[in-house]
């Protein structure tokens, strides 16, 4: 179990140069917050290198991306990518010629959730021939990256892969009543995941979220002994989850979205982080707030931590925050103003039936029927305060935490001594506050 260890003060400027190296070990699909380290990159005048996690063929084989399909990857990355598949996970792994995971669930019916298992030694042998491919592809990666960089660049070594969610269509309308369901549709977080295909879902999860940080820190040992030699740096930066701290009732609490079942495996990669941090190697997992991703809407509800921010940046910086609340206040239906919005958000986050639950030492937490209907009942609420519910404040409030974020945790990776730290609300106030934050508002 981490200890709590939030940021409360700005990073000493870092070192970091024009000829300094970022690598980002993940592929960026869409806007999220792996964006946010590219954006500070850039700024700083560092080289952008990627990875990608590579394609299916139709026949489930993985290959690396097409020319046109690596264009495409770098133009939304900014810089080059090594186009050799670093895809985490077992789901679609044949050990001895055996139907993947994926396969097996294709007529599988959701309702029978909770009577469907797998061998135990299948899933083991799937896992370990998902471990042995990324391992083997990711020590061609590091050989690349050897050719790519020069041994006295810094290099900032970033870890963005997350999820874990088996490929196959059983999952999503079972995902969706644990989530999202309410009345009979409701289904309990607790039983679903103590189930066989529960525990499934949690080794996956462990493998691809929290692991092949372990994985990465291994490989890129040769990096860190020639950057050693050379007098230069190799510091790895991984993102966490581990509730967040926001204002409620005008006073930052730490609180957490729930039933949040990703988090063991946050905690295992934050178990990682503390591991290389006793063998001497500069890793930090930043444990980041909720913010609405493409990959976050099955989570409704994981939006409403978000809107305290508004409050928050417009006490720490008034005048520079008007552009951004303003933009905000615009998406706004007749009627309806961000001071609606954030009371109802901190009326919900300040409820007994949502607070008094969470504990930061028993996180993560399952929720009960009660909890969940509250949440995805003020979120709808919300939503409609909206003109268009495809343009959200939240959106706007998510994309300054992922800038944010981004540019604390770079600065932070200069100098950073713990394994784990948490970016609350507070910090990155303070940050767009800040004169050196202030164009994170733009």
């Amino acid at each position: 179990m981490s200890e709590y260890c939030p940021m409360t003060a700005l990073p000493v400027k870092a070192g970091y140069k024009a000829g300094d190296v970022l690598v980002l070990v993940g592929e960026l699909f869409g806007r999220g917050y792996a964006n946010g380290l590219q954006e500070e990159a850039v700024r700083l005048g560092m080289e952008v290198i990627g990875t990608t996690v590579g394609r299916r063929n139709s026949d489930g084989s993985l290959r690396p991306l097409t020319a046109e399909e690596l264009v495409e990857a770098e133009n939304l990355l900014g810089g080059s990518i090594i186009n050799i598949p670093l895809e985490a996970g077992f789901d679609m792994e044949t050990p001895d010629g055996a139907p993947s995971v994926s396969e097996r669930l294709k007529k599988a019916k959701p309702d029978d959730w909770d009577s469907i298992s797998f061998e135990t030694s299948f899933v083991e042998q799937a896992c370990m021939a998902g471990k042995n491919r990324f391992i083997s592809n990711l020590k061609l990666v590091v050989e690349e990256l050897e050719k790519r960089i020069p041994a006295t660049a810094n290099i900032v070594i970033a870890h963005t892969m997350a999820g874990g969610i088996p490929r196959a269509r059983f999952f999503m309308p079972l995902l969706n009543r644990v989530f999202k369901g309410t009345g009979d549709k409701y289904l309990a977080s607790e039983p679903f995941w103590k189930s066989s295909i529960g525990q499934l879902c949690d080794k996956s999860f462990n493998e691809v979220t929290a692991d092949t940080f372990s994985y990465l820190l291994e490989a890129t040992a040769p990096l860190r002994q020639r950057a050693e030699n050379a007098g230069a740096s190799v510091a790895y930066t991984a993102y966490g989850y581990h509730g967040t701290s926001v204002m409620i009732n005008e006073q930052f609490r730490w609180q957490s979205y729930t039933p949040y079942l990703q988090g063991f495996a946050k905690m295992r990669l934050e178990g990682h982080a503390l591991s290389a941090r006793q063998h001497g190697i500069n890793a930090t997992v930043f444990n980041c707030p909720e913010i609405l991703t493409n990959s976050s809407a099955l989570f409704l509800g994981v939006e409403l931590s978000l809107y305290p921010l508004a409050t928050a940046i417009r006490q720490a910086a008034p005048k520079k925050s008007s552009p951004l609340l303003g933009r905000c206040a615009e998406l706004l239906a007749d009627g309806y103003s961000l001071e609606h919005l954030t009371s109802a958000a901190n009326d919900y986050l300040a409820t007994p039936l949502i607070n008094n639950p969470l504990s930061f030492e028993g996180w993560p937490q399952h929720s009960t029927q009660e909890q969940m209907e509250l949440m995805l009942k003020t979120s709808s609420c919300l939503m409609e305060m909206h003109r268009d519910q495809k343009q959200l404040v939240c959106s706007e409030l998510s994309r300054l935490v992922f800038r944010s974020t981004g540019r604390l945790m770079i600065q932070a990776s200069w100098s950073s001594a713990e394994p784990s730290v948490w970016l609350n609300h507070d910090i990155i106030s303070g940050l767009v506050g800040d004169c050196s934050g202030a164009d994170l508002l733009e």
